[in-house]
């Protein structure tokens, strides 16, 4: 996915849907783990250093597996290079949750099936497509059962 670095930059600054100060590790070998301002915007985490407003890296939520590692830890993973593996240690296992869920329906395929869904609904609702006014209900990445990135 290609993106302009000054409209990321920008989306970091809007307001967060989950933001906290917790343990990260990046997947460098020899990575420990440091305490990062985390912060999902969109279907981005974004992680700054504590006091730097820039952030230091961001993650686009796409094609990636958030998985439960231990007691207060989860992981993000990416499908097509499974060794890239992002671990953090929250402060409770309610927090740890919270992230995991908040992280699960930032990702590209929960808003891809939701918006299927709830494409269904109305169209048996209404007999009409919600997407046809716009043209794009012929395209794939919107059919059930097909995945476009």
């Amino acid at each position: 996915m290609r993106y302009n670095e000054r409209e990321l930059l920008s989306l970091a600054r809007q307001p967060a849907e989950k933001a906290a100060e917790i343990l990260m590790r990046v997947p460098k070998k020899g990575s420990v783990l440091k305490k990062r301002l985390v912060k999902l915007v969109v279907n981005f985490l974004f992680y700054f250093r504590t006091d730097e407003a820039e952030p230091i890296g961001a993650l686009l939520l796409e094609r990636c597996r958030i998985t439960k590692e231990e007691e207060n830890v989860f992981s993000i993973s990416f499908t097509e290079e499974p060794e890239r593996k992002y671990c953090f240690e929250c402060d409770s296992e309610e927090q740890c949750q919270e992230w995991i869920e908040a992280l699960k329906r930032a990702s590209y395929e929960f808003m891809r099936r939701s918006l299927i869904f709830y494409r269904n609904e109305i169209l048996k609702m209404t007999g009409k497509d919600p997407l046809e006014q716009y043209g794009i209900s012929e395209e794939a990445r919107f059919q059930l059962g097909t995945h476009q990135p």
